[in-house]
């Protein structure tokens, strides 16, 4: 058995042939394009109160500023906020709940989240109603705030 490798040098190697289209002669109708349609619609503006409407983001980032004293995520990515309703007129209210009815800041958290709410710019009024069913349980959590936590 040898254990000699066979060297062979190129000194050019040959380039292949290129592709070639041949356009046609004849001129062809164009189809009817399937987005035309989608396309030539107006984007649908958003109700101010709306999820996706300026006025109901705005109250969503004035509750994404409130945290849980014992835990450190903001109560809407912890899944407290149950609900956020804004009405035309300006009028705010937001269903949440707390981690356990025993909550070290039962009394307080409410209002927090009415008074933060209610300094929003175009809400007029604000109202928290705080509710314990269904009960709230760390699956309620978004993921941000289960990665947070270390629980993803």
């Amino acid at each position: 058995m040898s254990d000699r490798i066979e060297i062979e040098e190129v000194n050019a190697v040959e380039q292949p042939p290129r592709a070639r289209v041949d356009a046609p002669t004849e001129t062809r109708e164009r189809k009817r394009d399937y987005l035309e349609g989608f396309l030539s619609q107006k984007p649908q503006v958003e109700a101010a109160g709306e999820p996706g409407g300026e006025l109901y983001e705005a109250v969503v980032a004035a509750l994404k500023d409130i945290y849980d004293p014992e835990i450190p995520v903001n109560i809407y990515d912890l899944g407290l906020i149950y609900g956020v309703d804004v009405t035309t007129d300006g009028h705010a209210v937001v269903t949440m709940t707390l981690t356990t009815p025993h909550c070290p800041v039962a009394e307080t958290m409410p209002t927090e989240v009415e008074l933060r709410v209610g300094a929003v710019p175009g809400i007029g009024s604000s109202e928290v109603n705080l509710v314990w069913e269904p009960a709230w349980d760390p699956a309620k959590m978004s993921d941000d705030a289960k990665l947070e936590l270390g629980m993803l």
